[in-house]
């Protein structure tokens, strides 16, 4: 027991150093990298993978996962865009109505996954699809625009010289960190994870809480979706495409193991940092996006595999 303690300590450190080095390096290659505007842009552009990655943290320490995540920005786009432009609703409940659609397609996805009895990867990519067609339906395949400058602060606006996204990204990981650390719901989390049957056995409801993880896992999304439409002051259905991939790795680089039961915000948090720091470095070293995307998919493969052998060692 003292040595596998050690050996997580370890590994929540090391994340922490992967991601130094990779700054000292991004820096070296190009000084642009540590300028503190590029620094910021760099935040806020992964604050919508941060802001994602709260509720995709909870779905994987369950040993599920949710694939819907990047449909769901793309609807929570359109379908904001749609009421106040199209239907001229006030900004506020366009917002409001839109998280609760989101939150409310996660529960559809907790009843599939809980009540019906489908895996989870069926369940979110059968979702995932279907509202994508429906976004594409309610816009026509066309963006929609033209907000309020009061709707563009979200996600465009500064309190000082912090941009908002990140003051929302910051409030979102101390609140996933409260849930997991100071309330039962997080140790139950945790319990679902490491053991279904123990779970039952001691008196969880996991129905209830597979339900109540994919509706935060699709409430975040949602909230991630209204950052990026005022970010980009366009709603489009490409806006979220293949954004569940970049969470996912985002939480599997942070230390959460893929099979549950192990996991904290902390390394998501540093995983989430390291992800932004690839993209904008690789940005700045002219790298091909083709090559970005390869890059992308080995550090998944890689975070992973160390996940599957550090598994494999506690076992033996």
């Amino acid at each position: 027991m003292k040595t596998n303690s050690i050996a997580n300590q370890l590994k929540s450190k090391a994340i922490w150093l992967v991601l130094v080095v990779l700054v000292i390096a991004f820096t070296i290659a190009n000084p642009r990298f540590i300028n503190p505007n590029n620094l910021l842009t760099l935040l806020r552009q992964v604050s919508m993978y941060g802001i994602a990655s709260i509720g995709m943290t909870f779905v994987i320490l369950l040993g599920d996962i949710d694939l819907s995540t990047g449909t769901i920005i793309s609807f929570v786009n359109i379908l904001c865009a749609y009421m106040m432009v199209n239907m001229g609703i006030n900004p506020v409940l366009a917002i409001l109505v839109s998280l609760a659609a989101s939150t409310l397609i996660g529960v559809l996805n907790g009843f599939m996954v809980s009540t019906i009895g489908i895996p989870a990867l069926i369940a979110t990519f059968a979702s995932q699809t279907a509202f994508y067609g429906l976004a594409l339906i309610m816009c026509g395949g066309m963006p929609i625009s033209g907000f309020s400058k009061g709707f563009s602060m979200i996600g465009q606006g500064y309190v000082g010289i912090i941009p908002i996204p990140v003051i929302i990204m910051a409030v979102c990981f101390a609140l996933g960190s409260f849930i997991l650390n100071k309330t039962y719901f997080g140790r139950y989390f945790y319990a679902v994870g490491g053991n279904i049957e123990a779970a039952k056995l001691s008196g969880i409801r996991v129905g209830r809480i597979k339900y109540l993880v994919f509706a935060i896992s699709g409430f975040f999304a949602g909230l991630a979706g209204i950052v990026m439409l005022s970010r980009t002051n366009s709603g489009n259905t490409s806006s979220g495409v293949g954004y569940e991939f970049d969470v996912i790795t985002c939480v599997v680089l942070g230390g959460v193991s893929v099979t549950g039961g192990y996991g904290k915000m902390s390394g998501v948090v540093a995983g989430t940092f390291i992800i932004g720091a690839l993209q904008n470095g690789m940005v700045l070293m002219n790298v091909n996006s083709y090559v970005q995307d390869i890059i992308m998919g080995v550090v998944l493969a890689l975070a992973v595999g160390f996940d599957c052998i550090q598994k494999k060692r506690q076992q033996n």
